[in-house]
């Protein structure tokens, strides 16, 4: 009988052992590039619970008076997402490096964050904050990326808007699917005047998990048309629902694991087409799927000879680029697969591609 009781004991202890939080980030460090001097930027860290013990994030420190930290200090349960936001007001010009001291019940010493940058008071051509291009309009990105979002998620991205014209500008979006909100403030920029255009994406909207692209087009002026010149893509990527795993599913997980995640395709000619592989393997206990890939540049080729792999199983990756389009390519050629595997949903592969200095 005390055998019984004591083994009893030794399990429940190593339940309580098993049993805890785990905050997992989206990104614990982020490049801001170049930010305007007296213009506050909000910096935004997700993270996911992915223990099975309540989270709860008790404080937040900053290293500077010119920052400021909220989070949510509701407890977050086991699956569900939390976020930190730091808001930085720059005091001086030149580089930065700022970190926060993340305090919550899934570590004993406190987790760090950071993001860095530089600060310019360059406020007359936009060419340090806003460095895209279309037409007499620029903007701070040339694509709208959603990642590693859910169902019932409402993220937005602010998209950065200067006019450089000669004359008043009103920042408008067109094309928006019914999945994306679009709000500009001001409505109406003067001459050598900055705004934002804040899109909003509606997850209940969206046709299907996975990964859903689209384009919407910056208007340049009054009745101004639709056209590769003024397109802005838009990518989606609806992570799938892993809060219905069973117990088995939850201690035997497949696993992918990429031998790179990021390629390079240097000195290319101008027609060339060169071509590198990437190994995928299941380091787990269950079949992992592919459940869907999509390829972000029309410079890229991609062939994947399996989408389903068994524990052990390995397969190649063809990646190959087309150098006569690169002048073409709007954003960050990339790869996105989502997968089955409950630790690694999303999985970019980054392709970095020039042509000859001197044959551009």
């Amino acid at each position: 009988m005390k055998r019984i009781y004591t083994s009893l004991v030794i399990s429940f202890i190593c339940l309580l052992v098993q049993a805890q939080p785990r905050i997992t980030f989206d990104s614990e460090s982020k490049d801001l590039g170049y930010v305007l001097w007296r213009n506050p930027v909000t910096v935004s860290y997700k993270f996911t619970n992915t223990g099975d013990k309540p989270l709860v994030v008790s404080n937040v420190t900053v290293s500077c008076g010119c920052m400021e930290a909220r989070w949510t200090e509701d407890p977050v349960m086991p699956g569900d997402k939390g976020e930190i936001t730091a808001v930085f007001d720059a005091e001086a010009i030149g580089h930065f490096y700022k970190d926060l001291g993340i305090y919550c019940n899934a570590a004993i010493e406190p987790i760090y964050l950071n993001f860095n940058g530089e600060v310019t008071a360059d406020a007359k051509n936009f060419s340090f904050t806003h460095p895209y291009v279309i037409g007499a309009i620029r903007l701070n990105q040339d694509e709208l990326n959603f990642e590693s979002v859910h169902k019932g998620d409402r993220p937005s991205i602010e998209l950065l808007v200067a006019n450089t014209s000669n004359k008043a500008y009103s920042p408008v979006l067109m094309h928006l699917p019914p999945y994306l909100e679009a709000e500009a403030t001001p409505d109406k920029l003067g001459r050598g005047k900055a705004g934002k255009i804040k899109v909003t994406l509606n997850t209940d909207k969206l046709p299907k998990l996975g990964i859903t692209r689209a384009s919407v087009y910056l208007s340049r002026y009054s009745g101004d048309k639709v056209g590769e010149e003024n397109e802005i893509p838009v990518s989606v990527a609806l992570l799938p629902d892993f809060s219905q795993l069973t117990e088995q599913q939850k201690n035997n997980p497949p696993v992918i694991s990429v031998s790179s995640k990021q390629m390079e395709f240097m000195d290319l000619r101008p027609n060339q087409k060169k071509s590198q592989h990437i190994i995928i393997t299941n380091t787990g206990k269950s079949d992992l799927v592919i459940q869907d890939m999509q390829v972000f540049s029309i410079a890229l080729g991609v062939n994947l000879k399996k989408r389903t792999l068994k524990p052990g199983e390995s397969t190649k990756m063809k990646v190959t680029v087309l150098a006569a389009n690169l002048p073409r390519v709007k954003g960050t050629p990339r790869i996105l697969m989502i997968t089955n595997d409950p630790q690694h949903p999303m999985v970019t592969i980054r392709v970095k591609a020039q042509l000859k200095s001197n044959e551009k």
